[in-house]
C-alpha cells in the first residue's frame, strides 16, 4: 500500500513537473527588464545587440559580458527564435583578440547584415581604444549566421568619426548603417556598398548631437530614435520623422515622459513584426549597469505609432504573436 502511494505521489510530482515545463516553454510572455534566460537557462549575453531576420527565424547579436570570458578578447554572441520570446544560443561567433595593439580597448554594438550578392554575412561594431578617440568601425564576415566571424579591416565611415552604431534594412532591401560623429554635432545614414564590407554613400546628416541611433519604416514615416550623449546614464530618447531617409526631418520630440529617462533604457534598435492582422513595432533598448555590464537588462516594449508620433510605454510584462503580429501589454 505504500509502495502504491509512493508510485503514486512520483508519478504525480514528474506529470506536474513536464506540465509546468510544457506551460513555461508555451508561455510567450516578454518581461522588460527581468532577467531573459536562453534555451540553456543563462542569461542571454546580447547587450547594445541587432536583430536580423533570415525566413521565419531571427537572430539576436549582442556584446558577450559574460565574466568567464578571457580578458584580453571580445565576445560577440548569437541566438535564434522563431517567436522573438524563446531563444536558443547558437555560438560566440566572435572571439576576437586585440586587432590593432590598441590600448584598453573595445568592442561595442555588433550588427550583422546578410549580403545576397556575395552570401556572406556581413559584422559591424564600434571599435575603440582608451579615451574613444579612434573612433572606427570593425568589419567581420562569415560564410554562416551562426558561423565564426573572421576580422577584415577597421575604418572611419565617410571618413568621418563613429562612435555608436546602429542598423537599418528598408523594406526594400537596402541596407544602412547609422553612426554617431561627436565633431559633426549630429549623425549619419550611410548607405553600404554592393559588398557591404564599406559605405557606398552618405544618404543624411542628422544635425542633432545624438547616439543609439534607430530607424524604422512605418505606414509611409521614417522615424528615427536616438539618445542624447550622456555615457552610461539614461537620458529622455527622442525621435523625428521623415517621408525620405534623405530629409528633411522634422523637430525631435521625446519618446517617453522626459522625467522617466527612457524608463532608464537606451535605444538599440527598432524592429518592426509585420503579421496577418497587424504591425508591431518593438522599441529595443538597454538598461546599463555599468559596474555589472553582464547584468545589463533588456527593455523590449510594442511603441504605440503612426501619423508622425511615436510613444514608449511604461515597461510591462506583454504578449507578441508574430504570425499574426499582434501584440498586447498584459494589466
Amino acid at each position: 500500500m505504500k509502495r502504491s502511494r509512493w508510485l503514486f505521489t512520483l508519478v504525480s510530482s514528474i506529470c506536474a513537473g513536464v506540465m509546468l515545463q510544457q506551460a513555461s516553454a508555451q508561455e510567450k510572455v516578454i518581461r522588460p527588464g527581468e532577467v531573459w534566460l536562453d534555451d540553456r537557462g543563462r542569461p542571454i549575453e546580447a547587450h547594445g545587440g541587432g536583430i536580423l531576420k533570415v525566413k521565419d527565424t531571427y537572430f539576436w547579436f549582442g556584446e558577450d559580458r559574460t565574466p568567464s570570458n578571457d580578458p584580453d578578447k571580445r565576445y560577440v554572441s548569437c541566438y535564434s527564435s522563431t517567436d522573438l520570446v524563446h531563444w536558443k544560443f547558437r555560438n560566440q561567433v566572435l572571439k576576437l583578440s586585440n586587432p590593432e595593439n590598441l590600448n584598453n580597448w573595445i568592442l561595442e554594438r555588433p550588427k550583422v547584415f546578410y549580403n545576397d550578392q556575395t552570401k556572406k554575412f556581413v559584422m559591424y561594431a564600434h571599435l575603440d581604444a582608451f579615451g574613444y578617440k579612434l573612433a572606427r568601425v570593425a568589419v567581420a564576415v562569415s560564410d554562416t549566421i551562426d558561423g565564426d566571424y573572421k576580422y577584415v579591416k577597421s575604418f572611419r565611415p565617410l571618413d568621418q568619426e563613429s562612435r555608436d552604431i546602429g542598423q537599418f534594412i528598408d523594406d526594400d532591401g537596402a541596407a544602412y548603417l547609422i553612426f554617431e560623429s561627436r565633431p559633426t554635432h549630429g549623425f549619419f545614414i550611410a548607405k553600404l556598398s554592393s559588398d557591404y564590407l564599406s559605405v557606398e554613400k552618405q544618404v543624411s546628416f542628422i544635425r542633432a548631437p545624438l547616439e543609439g541611433g534607430a530607424i524604422v519604416h512605418y505606414k509611409g514615416l521614417y522615424y528615427v530614435l536616438g539618445s542624447h550623449l550622456t555615457g552610461w546614464k539614461p537620458n529622455p530618447n527622442v525621435y523625428a520623422t521623415s517621408k525620405s531617409l534623405a530629409g528633411p526631418w522634422s523637430e525631435f520630440k521625446d519618446v517617453a515622459p522626459p522625467e522617466v529617462n527612457t524608463y532608464n533604457s537606451q535605444s538599440s534598435m527598432l524592429v518592426k513584426v509585420t503579421g496577418k492582422k497587424d504591425t508591431t513595432v518593438i522599441y529595443i533598448g538597454d538598461r546599463w549597469k555599468p559596474s555589472a555590464l553582464t547584468d545589463s537588462r533588456y527593455i523590449w516594449m510594442p511603441l504605440e505609432i503612426g501619423s508622425g508620433n511615436m510613444r514608449l510605454p511604461e515597461p510591462k510584462p506583454w504578449t507578441l504573436d508574430v504570425k499574426s503580429g499582434v501584440a498586447a501589454v498584459l494589466p
